[in-house]
């Protein structure tokens, strides 16, 4: 099975290297590794040069764009620069994060799914956080969910869902509509990924309204973006986030900002949404 790997990777000079390190021992190694510099300032691009000289797998690929903070777009428009140089010839395509430390086996079981399951499209090992000198699991990790740190996707999958989409959410948005269109999503519980620098810890108070923003653009409708924002909200124990979510859906929505999803796919999510929010308030 060939895996091809994009990682964008912006100032990692303090992770980068432990991520190539973890996929060049892997049981099953990556066919092609492409890693998107992005405007970094350290010494991430020396450290990804080095790494490409010792395995022929890995590309370096050196990216400017802007300084802005702007999760979502910033990364996948990187991701879309390094995907760009690669051919056509993958069954499996990961977008992972330079921060992330992977477990000898990952790949190999990371495909023994893709091919004991002719319909799963996504599938990830769940992420793990050091705290107190422990690894403890990161807690926006569900079992429902793949998280965008890392992502892999069937190929037949990966086209029908139209890649990734450029705005924040998009890291939500495939996964629904890949169960849209009848793709299974698969997190394996026991592949422990080592999540180095926890997701959104450098999130400006823009940025959070782009969360909101995104709730918008997947046609959630107000009630469930309140009751998602809220819950988001309670996960991060901060309710200003909260208000920060909900400005952002009503600019969205004043604006009059362009939709991810067509009106058929909308609909799909709100009722994959409450049927969630519903199931789990019967099994309570």
């Amino acid at each position: 099975m060939n895996i091809y790997i994009v990682i964008p990777a912006h100032n990692e000079e303090s992770s980068i290297g432990l991520t190539l390190d973890s996929l060049a021992k892997q049981t099953l190694p990556p066919k092609k590794v492409v890693v998107v510099n992005d405007n970094s300032t350290d010494n991430t691009e020396d450290i990804v040069e080095a790494l490409a000289e010792k395995h022929h797998w890995i590309t370096l690929l050196n990216s400017k764009s802007s300084n802005q903070h702007l999760p979502g777009s910033k990364i996948i428009n990187a991701f879309y620069k390094g995907y760009n140089l690669l051919d056509e010839d993958y069954d499996v395509i990961c977008k992972f994060d330079a921060d992330l430390i992977f477990p000898p086996n990952y790949l190999e079981q990371i495909a023994q799914h893709f091919k004991q399951n002719q319909r799963l499209g996504m599938a990830a090992g769940f992420c793990y956080i050091e705290k107190n000198g422990n690894w403890i699991l990161e807690n926006l990790t569900r079992k429902d969910h793949i998280r965008g740190a890392l992502k892999a996707y069937k190929k037949d999958c990966f086209t029908q869902i139209g890649k990734l989409k450029p705005s924040m959410g998009w890291d939500t948005v495939d996964e629904l509509l890949a169960k849209y269109y009848g793709w299974e999503i698969l997190t394996d519980e026991n592949l422990h990924v080592k999540h180095l620098k926890p997701t959104g810890i450098s999130y400006n108070k823009a940025s959070k309204h782009l969360q909101g923003e995104a709730m918008y653009k997947m046609r959630y409708g107000l009630i469930i973006t309140l009751i998602s924002a809220a819950k988001l909200a309670y996960k991060k124990g901060r309710f200003s986030l909260f208000k920060d979510y909900m400005a952002g859906y009503f600019k969205a929505k004043k604006n009059n900002m362009a939709y991810l999803v067509s009106e058929a796919e909308g609909q799909f999510i709100r009722n994959l949404r409450w049927n969630g929010m519903l199931n789990k308030k019967g099994a309570k």
